[in-house]
């Protein structure tokens, strides 16, 4: 390796990267000799949507499934909005504040009414 004047700050980081694909080389390696390999049939079906893959494709199923998904789905962005608020909660001024707390309380209101119609009960 020829390192020539300011290539010098780029060496910790060539190090930083060799060492941690020997490492992730290794845990790799290791879980392969040391896991148990005996396939079942139960392990190699693919998982599809909460009901049974290999039957005929017209039966009826249950929404529940993808409706508690979508619910999931919706909610889980609303809250990602949380964040970047709760890190600059000491920038905003009272206004930004208020308007936080609004956000909260339709995302509550939404979540009890789901609730409420039985959406998050699973049958």
């Amino acid at each position: 390796m020829l390192i020539i004047g300011t290539n010098q700050q780029y060496v910790p980081i060539f190090w930083y990267l060799l060492f941690s694909l020997i490492l992730s080389g290794f845990i790799f390696g290791l879980s392969v000799l040391i896991t148990y390999h005996q396939l079942d049939f139960e392990k190699i079906t693919a998982y599809e949507c909460g009901f049974m893959p290999f039957s005929d494709s017209r039966q009826h199923f249950d929404v529940q499934f993808y409706l508690v998904a979508i619910l999931f789905i919706v909610f889980d962005l609303e809250v990602a909005f949380l964040f970047p608020w709760a890190v600059s909660i000491h920038l905003i001024n009272v206004v930004g504040f208020w308007f936080m707390i609004i956000f909260v309380t339709i995302l509550t209101i939404g979540f009890v009414y789901e609730w409420r119609r039985g959406a998050l009960d699973w049958s």
